[in-house]
């Protein structure tokens, strides 16, 4: 399963989902797409996940928004 976060640093919703991230260690299971500081990773959210709302989660290339449910499907699938 392949995991990429769209964030900023910023933004409060992504701060609670790096929260979680950090306590549980996940860090290196997500990989993390900064779209301040990285125009390619903003088209590519924009053109992939429809929307400039972040955090959102790929999975598998399919976009997850609300730090709430990023975070439910964190705890699901990798604890």
């Amino acid at each position: 399963m392949k995991l990429e976060l769209f964030y900023k640093d910023s933004c409060p919703f992504c701060q609670k989902v790096f929260r979680f991230i950090d306590k549980h260690e996940l860090r290196d299971k997500i990989e993390l797409l900064d779209i301040v500081k990285d125009d390619s990773a903003k088209k590519r959210l924009v053109d992939e996940g429809g929307m400039n709302q972040v955090p959102c989660l790929f999975v598998d290339g399919k976009p997850m928004y609300e730090s709430s449910d990023i975070i439910a499907f964190l705890k699901s699938e990798l604890l």
